[in-house]
């Protein structure tokens, strides 16, 4: 029992102790969980206190990135017052000076507009945009000046000779101040010429090159400005004159329909033959020179470019075109269609070079002006073909061809046609502008008419002669003259072999036609015909020393033809002395001819009844001529001697 109340004792101590141990363990958590509370309410303190702190960090940091961009945004804003500064004081100073820094400062005056333009809250922005826009608008002012000036000082016209150092080889002058061919036949050529060598042109450098580029610059500033139309003004003033000058001094006038209408002939062809070369130098050289200058200076600028030419070159185009025209519509005559012809042919031959050079839009009237003048002279070249084919068939000129030789008109017909043929090409593209189908035959066909034209008229003229004889050689002469030119001729390639062969068969016919006309008659005297009785023998010439070869024949009838013989040989001889066949081979082939049927006769006359003569008194009396003498004097036939000379 007092073990166990021993125990119980130690056991409820424990327990007192366990009791105490825990209590005092309860008041320690009691008393961290307090401590604790109040460290967590400390820390939310802290905080609420700190956050002031850290808000005030966070807009220092913001307000020195801030007052970093402002800074650098004054030193940009420095920067540009500097650059305008700077501009305005070489603005100031003029271009003279030095170009090259003025146009830097005007682009660094247009950089600061566009910089302040931008900065609408900048309260100063405004009034400074203001000022550097009065600014540029001066420094433009000054450079329009400096553009003319330098325009001016470099613009002069072009003298002839330097003009003429540009043209190829073989189309300069031979003297100088000598305007080139009066006749523009050498420049016809020249456009057929395949040598490339011969035809270079070289247009003049009109101002200096090394200009070029300042004077560009100058002109993008006007542009860029906004100042076209000055810019424009400017260029028209300063070279339509220069250029107009230019022409001047080679020699080409304004004339109207008027004026032309009042020139004599020779001097009108002179003026049209240095028209054409006068052409070739403006398009070739001049023209060509001013759309050089003026692509250089506005390059970049191509509708400027070509407005601005088309200005300069208007009435430099239109005083040469106006020469043309009045050529054109003045009255036609025929000698008028070979110059056409080359005037046609040059506008033919420059149409690409002037549709390239007065391309675009501003230059479409002076293109429509020149393809104008080219169809105009076409057409009155093809009216003038026309009036040619009429006059040559109705052709009365009275020019009296007493020698049968070859008619003026016939010359002049065969000349044309040979010139006509010069210009083959030419006429070929004047057919298809009117008449279209196949060229050759064209050609061939007018050629045709002209030629018939031609021999209506010879027929009509040839019938104004009273002997027969001579009307024959006449046509003779004539026809055998426009075959021989037709065969030296391209024509004989268009009018083709059977037209050549039917009009020499023509020209025969008219030289058999001539040989009986003139001599049936003379023939007749030396004929056996009358001189014989049919009986033979009785009532004749038997008692009278009569031979057996003339028997029959009576000594009187044969004296008589004898001196008819003479009589009518000499009348002959001293009319068809004065008759002309102008072409030696025909004329020994018509004497040729002669002989042949007269001397064998004359011979066979002389020996059959030349002994009735010789046996009588003062044979030579009828006898007057051996049959050399009169083949001799056969030889004096047609050679167009006058009167006084045929008389011995």
């Amino acid at each position: 029992m007092g073990i166990a109340v021993g125990g119980v004792d130690l056991l409820s101590e424990k327990a007192a102790m366990m009791r105490e141990c825990l209590q005092k363990s309860e008041t320690i958590t009691d008393n961290v969980v307090t401590i604790l509370g109040s460290f967590d309410h400390r820390l939310s303190a802290l905080e609420t206190a700190m956050r002031p702190t850290q808000i005030r960090t966070h807009s220092i940091r913001k307000a020195h990135e801030n007052i970093d961009r402002t800074s650098k945004v004054a030193e940009v804003i420095l920067a540009h017052f500097d650059q305008y500064r700077q501009a305005e004081a070489k603005i100031l100073k003029g271009p003279h000076e030095d170009l090259e820094n003025y146009l830097e400062a005007i682009d660094k005056l247009r950089s600061n507009i566009q910089f302040f333009g931008s900065k609408k809250g900048f309260k100063s922005s405004d009034g400074i945009v203001v000022h550097a826009n009065n600014l540029l608008a001066k420094a433009i002012s000054k450079l329009e000046d400096e553009f003319r000036q330098l325009l001016l000082s470099y613009s002069k016209p072009v003298e002839p000779e330097r003009l003429f150092d540009c043209l190829p080889n073989s189309m300069r002058p031979s003297s100088p101040g000598h305007e080139g061919d009066p006749s523009g036949k050498n420049h016809h050529s020249e456009s057929h010429n395949n040598n490339a060598e011969a035809v270079v042109y070289t247009p003049p450098a009109l101002i200096p090159p090394r200009f070029l580029p300042l004077l560009h610059d100058l002109a993008q500033q006007m542009v860029e400005a906004g100042h076209q139309q000055q810019l424009l003004k400017i260029y028209r003033d300063a070279r339509s004159n220069v250029l107009e000058e230019s022409l001047q001094k080679l020699g080409v006038e304004k004339l109207n329909k008027d004026d032309v209408q009042k020139l004599q002939w020779e001097i009108l062809e002179a003026k049209i033959g240095n028209w054409i070369h006068f052409m070739r130098i403006a398009v070739k050289l001049l023209f060509a020179g001013e759309r050089k200058v003026c692509d250089q200076i506005f390059e970049g600028f191509d509708s400027l470019s070509e407005q601005c030419f088309a200005e300069v070159t208007t009435n430099s185009v239109s005083m040469l075109l106006s020469f043309g025209e009045a050529i054109a519509k003045s009255k036609r005559s025929p000698e008028k269609l070979f110059v056409l012809l080359d005037m046609y042919e040059i506008m033919q031959e420059l149409h690409s070079e002037i549709e390239t050079l007065f391309k675009g839009k501003a230059c479409s009237a002076i293109r429509e002006a020149a393809t104008s003048l080219t169809k105009r002279l076409a057409q009155t070249a093809q009216e003038t073909f026309g009036d040619f084919e009429e006059a040559v068939e109705k052709d009365a000129t009275k020019t009296a061809v007493t020698d049968g030789t070859v008619h003026p008109l016939t010359s002049y017909v065969i000349n044309y046609v040979k010139f006509l043929f010069d210009y083959q090409s030419t006429l070929k593209q004047l057919f298809q502008e009117f008449e279209g189908g196949d060229d050759s035959s064209q050609l061939a066909s007018v050629t045709v008419r002209i030629m018939q034209a031609l021999q209506t008229n010879l027929d009509g003229k040839s019938k104004q002669y009273k002997d027969l004889a001579l009307t024959h050689l006449f046509l003779m002469n004539n026809i055998h003259y426009i075959v021989r030119s037709v065969r030296r001729s391209e024509a004989k390639d268009l009018l083709g072999d059977d037209w050549v062969q039917r009009h020499r068969r023509i020209v025969q016919q008219h030289a058999n036609q001539y040989k009986r006309n003139a001599w049936a008659k003379i023939l007749q005297c030396l004929s056996i015909q009358g001189l014989t009785s049919s009986g033979g023998g009785s009532g004749t010439a038997g008692g009278d020393g009569g031979t057996g070869s003339s028997s029959g024949a009576s000594r009187a009838i044969v004296k008589d033809r004898f001196k008819a013989f003479n009589i009518m040989f000499e009348e002959l001889h001293q009319k068809q002395s004065q008759w002309t066949v102008p072409d030696s081979e025909l004329r020994e082939s018509l004497r040729l001819a002669v002989a042949e049927v007269l001397l064998p006769a004359y011979r066979s006359f002389v020996k059959r009844f030349g002994p009735l003569v010789e046996s009588g008194k003062n044979p030579q009396k009828y006898i007057k001529y051996s049959a050399e003498d009169l083949d001799r004097m056969l030889g004096e036939f047609f050679e167009g001697k006058n009167m006084s000379e045929t008389k011995r």
